[in-house]
């Protein structure tokens, strides 16, 4: 949630030294002597417990006090150990990023496990769709099977006499489904990554526009016209919005002067120290200005683009592969995106910043946009056939038009843009 430490123009020497390792960009007097030691490498150390771990979990010392019969078990531990040693590597080994809280190395393990996502995804890509779904088996038992999707546009009426139980029984429903709070954490997870406010409304009306677009495909965007306005984005989205901006306005007020824990008077000065090791170290407003030119608008707009393809992914990811809303799968991807996105955002707005001529995006933009394209390709691929019925004539005109209407908005901006720019250097 913060920057390297530094601001103005080391900000942008950070970045381009995001390979060297961390402590060359935290000096000693910065350090606490409680924590010190967490600042220095340990590479050797955890290779060699590393080693004994492996040589303990394989059997390779006894092979038959290691040996099993079924070879699902001896695959899955395989894989897991995999894993295991990938991110150690990440752990010790992996790019860092702008972020030092609470530790350097928590974002290279995040970073460690984006790439174990994209690489799952990539074989995942390469099945057909029943094998991709009964993989996901193994991934967690309760998968597989196909699910009823529910429409929340099947009754639209607020007021419902002839239900014996609750004659607001629809309202009552929407209310207290697993969505609500995934609306209200989500948009204070995003207010305090984008941290601005024009630009969160323009991303929570855009999706509520997605669902509209795309709930002739997925039943659970078929949503009544007051659960989508009234609920998803006046009350919702709002208060999520409106949380998350408060949230930026505090720590963006706040004065940073970091003193260690060993150096707190008391227990409760400790205590607090401690927790503040989870709070950002420095809070730099992110400036967008996507009216800054014809570049900065199209950089943007991307940006708004990725973020609700991320979104709709979901949506059709859990379509196609037969995963339930409060499957724990579809939490830890979003767990997931949610730390990958805070330093692709820091990130991707450095590099908006940057004045080079020849620019480089971060690691973890990288990452981001590489997930994004796997995963809505195999939307796409696995999609082949589930969606029969065509998308209204009426949308197709809609998204046409607005589509000939911004790029002709985009060339008259660069033409303009151009023109005065040629009338000041004459």
């Amino acid at each position: 949630m913060e920057p390297n430490g530094h601001k103005g123009g080391r900000r942008k020497d950070d970045v381009g030294q995001q390979n060297l390792d961390v402590s060359t960009s935290i000096s000693d007097d910065e350090l606490d002597p409680w924590t010190a030691w967490a600042y220095k490498p340990r590479t050797i150390t955890l290779l060699f417990i590393g080693s004994c771990f492996l040589i303990w979990a394989s059997g390779a010392l006894d092979p038959e006090s290691n040996s099993s019969d079924d070879i699902v078990t001896s695959v899955k531990r395989g894989i897991w150990a995999m894993i295991a040693v990938f991110l150690t590597y990440c752990l010790l080994q992996a790019p860092s990023t702008l972020l030092i809280r609470p530790h350097p190395a928590i974002w290279r393990l995040v970073h460690g496990m984006a790439v174990i996502y994209l690489v799952a995804l990539t074989f995942l890509l390469f099945q057909n769709r029943d094998d991709a779904r009964q993989f996901m088996k193994y991934l967690h038992p309760d998968l597989g099977v196909e699910l009823p999707e529910r429409s929340y546009g099947a009754d639209c009426r607020i007021y419902v006499p002839d239900n014996p139980t609750n004659s607001f029984i629809n309202v009552y429903e929407t209310l207290f489904d697993e969505f609500v709070p995934a609306h209200l954490f989500g948009w204070w997870g995003k207010a305090i990554m984008i941290r601005n406010q024009p630009l969160l409304w323009v991303l929570s009306i855009g999706f509520e526009l997605m669902e509209l677009t795309f709930r002739h495909m997925l039943p659970n965007f078929n949503e009544c016209w007051w659960d989508s306005i009234v609920l998803d984005i006046l009350i919702c989205n709002w208060l999520g919005i409106w949380a998350g901006m408060h949230t930026v306005r505090y720590f963006d007020g706040k004065t940073y002067e970091w003193v260690g824990i060993s150096r707190q008077p008391n227990i409760l000065g400790k205590v607090k120290r401690t927790l503040g090791q989870f709070t950002p170290a420095h809070w730099d407003k992110d400036e967008w200005h996507p009216f800054l030119g014809p570049r900065r608008f199209i950089q943007v707009l991307t940006l708004c683009i990725v973020f609700l393809t991320v979104e709709l992914n979901t949506f059709f990811l859990k379509f196609c592969l037969w995963v339930p809303p409060r499957n724990p799968i579809i939490v830890y991807r979003l767990i997931l995106w949610w730390l990958l996105a805070i330093p692709t955002v820091r990130e991707y707005n450095s590099y908006l910043q940057d004045r080079k001529p020849v620019k480089k995006v971060g690691a973890f933009c990288w990452l981001s946009l590489a997930i994004c394209i796997i995963e809505l390709l195999i939307c796409i691929k696995f999609g082949h056939g589930l969606f029969p019925t065509p998308m209204p004539k009426w949308l197709v005109i809609l998204w046409s038009s607005v589509g000939l209407g911004l790029l002709g908005f985009l060339i008259l901006w660069t033409w303009q843009s151009h023109r005065t720019l040629s009338k000041k250097r004459q």
